[in-house]
């Protein structure tokens, strides 16, 4: 059974950094893209960054403002994001989807960026 476990949500202050984890099991994970995607309380699900099966493409959301890179180890079958200087409106459930089959999601990690 496909699953997908995200981790490392938490508080931190304003310009602070955190790194997230989605460790994914269940299929063939070097195979596929990955991404992550953050919901704010009252918001639409919003992509933030996404990165192909090898690693060598990258995309991100605009509002990330270069703050936010994505990586995977395909060794480990894990995707990160690695947040940093973070603000209060990153706030949000972050979760990590594999496009693989009709798209497997997580059930996301809490980031809440306050003073």
């Amino acid at each position: 059974q496909v699953q997908l476990v995200e981790s490392g949500g938490g508080l931190v202050q304003p310009g602070g950094s955190l790194r997230l984890s989605c460790a994914a099991s269940g299929f063939t994970f070097k195979s596929y893209t990955m991404r992550w995607y953050r919901q704010a309380p009252g918001q639409e699900r919003e992509l933030v960054a996404s990165i192909s099966s090898t690693g060598g493409s990258t995309n991100y959301a605009g509002s990330t403002k270069g703050r936010f890179t994505i990586s995977r180890d395909n060794a480990k079958n894990t995707v990160y994001l690695q947040m940093d200087s973070l603000k209060p409106e990153d706030t949000a459930v972050y979760f990590c989807k594999a496009l693989y089959g009709l798209g497997y999601w997580g059930k996301g990690t809490l980031v809440t960026v306050s003073s």
